[in-house]
């Protein structure tokens, strides 16, 4: 039966989406597109629909009505809300895992446990509530600063905590268990810190042991330069990640990624999508930090450029449980993002300034909108903390990096901010 035609819901609002739009409607099995919400560009793509990804029986009212084959879960909160199930009972299938292996994110605690029991590296760790308390404390008197605590669910990319005074990481654990991040954090898994170099891995899974591993990447959390200032969603990303060679790469299939996929089977946990691995080389083996059930972002906006191959035709075999015969590789060239952000995030910031520049991206360049809107009279503006990166590609990390930040210096807008050293501290691995 042909595949052609098929019409696809893209839930999300992020630049992650936008890239995810962009691949998905270069393919010439995709019907209609539709991306709820979307954001100022993702129309360019496909249509945007105001349904929020959250309210299940809306987006059923509008898979009926619009003949919709396949929902793409672009970011984490519809999946551990249990999207996958609420349609597998409707037959409509769903890119993502089911609620149980959503909660390799939605649960630190559950990831961790996960690992342990397959045998897959990570730091040594206990979890601890409010009555269990002091016990914590007393587990941060065994560790070696500085100390990690993070809040056991979902909280917006702010539950983990890096604290060098054992004085005050037990301060913050109290806090953290009174409520610091609400019921996030009525459990936090405390770890013992790991010293390396961070970088992020991707698998798409069709939950029956079949799998393509996609670009890896590395992304810069902070606000400031040098890598300072409160943590953000993401102010740039590089791929690939120089460190990241076949011998590292062979030990991350090895040892995490087949243990992984094959611990959902082995604990009979259903997952057919994408499997984040946040992963820390530590003098040359890797170690699992945390587990995502999407592809992440700024990271998605500079693997999916680099992905060869069809997004629909993968998508829809994974989703229907057999990858098997799906041919996925990687362009050779470098992809770079940075990200341009409204001034004040990630504190307070207002919205609503026009950007200009927009109308014609440089040779080689994408602009991802993330917190972007549409006026009625047409004009893009500013409505989130990030708004736009600026996605380039060419034959190196250093040679994107300069279409990156061209492309940057193209666009305007009231209170811009972004950081200029994306990817500098891997310029010198470069080969």
């Amino acid at each position: 039966m042909s595949i052609k035609g098929k019409n696809i819901l893209l839930l999300g609002s992020g630049g992650r989406e936008s890239a995810l739009a962009r691949k998905l409607s270069q393919s010439e099995l995709c019907g209609n597109l539709f991306i709820a919400p979307g954001n100022g560009g993702t129309g360019r793509y496909g249509t945007n629909v105001a349904l929020s990804p959250l309210d299940f029986d809306a987006l059923a009212a509008f898979v009926d009505e619009n003949n919709i084959d396949l929902v793409v879960a672009g970011n984490e909160d519809p999946l551990v809300a249990g999207i996958y199930d609420y349609f597998a009972t409707r037959g409509v299938p769903v890119l993502g895992p089911s609620k149980e292996g959503a909660r390799l994110e939605g649960s630190k605690d559950f990831a961790k446990q996960f690992m342990m029991r397959h045998g897959i590296p990570t730091a040594r760790y206990s979890s601890f509530t409010a009555g269990t308390a002091e016990e914590g404390c007393r587990f941060l008197e065994s560790l070696k600063p500085p100390y990690v605590l993070k809040a056991d669910g979902l909280a917006a990319g702010k539950g983990v905590l890096i604290i060098d005074n054992l004085d005050e990481a037990k301060e913050a654990l109290r806090s953290m268990l009174s409520g610091m991040f609400g019921k996030s954090s009525a459990t936090v898994v405390i770890e013992e810190f790991l010293s390396g170099i961070e970088c992020s891995v991707f698998v798409l899974t069709d939950g029956n042991g079949g799998y393509r591993i996609l670009p890896e990447a590395k992304d810069y959390k902070r606000i400031g330069e040098g890598d300072t200032g409160l943590n953000t969603g993401g102010m740039g990303a590089v791929s690939p990640v120089a460190f990241a060679d076949a011998e590292f790469m062979r030990k991350v299939e090895e040892r995490i990624i087949r243990p992984t996929v094959d611990g959902l089977r082995a604990d009979n946990i259903l997952y057919r999508g994408f499997i984040f691995f946040g992963l820390i080389n530590v003098g040359g083996d890797p170690m699992v930090i945390e587990y995502n059930v999407r592809m992440g972002d700024p990271e998605t906006e500079v693997v999916m450029p680099r992905v060869t191959g069809d997004l629909v035709q993968a998508a829809l075999a994974a989703a229907s449980g057999d990858l098997a015969d799906v041919p996925m590789g990687v362009d050779p060239r470098a992809a770079t993002t940075v990200m341009m952000v409204s001034g004040g995030y990630p504190g307070s910031y207002p919205k609503g300034f026009k950007i200009t520049g927009l109308s014609s991206e440089p040779d080689d360049c994408i602009y991802f909108h993330a917190g972007t809107a549409l006026t009625p009279e047409g004009d893009v503006v500013t409505s989130g903390g990030r708004v736009i990166a600026a996605t380039a590609l060419a034959p190196t990390v250093s040679e994107a990096l300069a279409k990156s930040y061209a492309a940057v210096d193209a666009i305007s807008f009231e209170g811009k901010y972004f950081r200029r050293d994306i990817g500098r501290d891997l310029l010198s691995l470069e080969k």
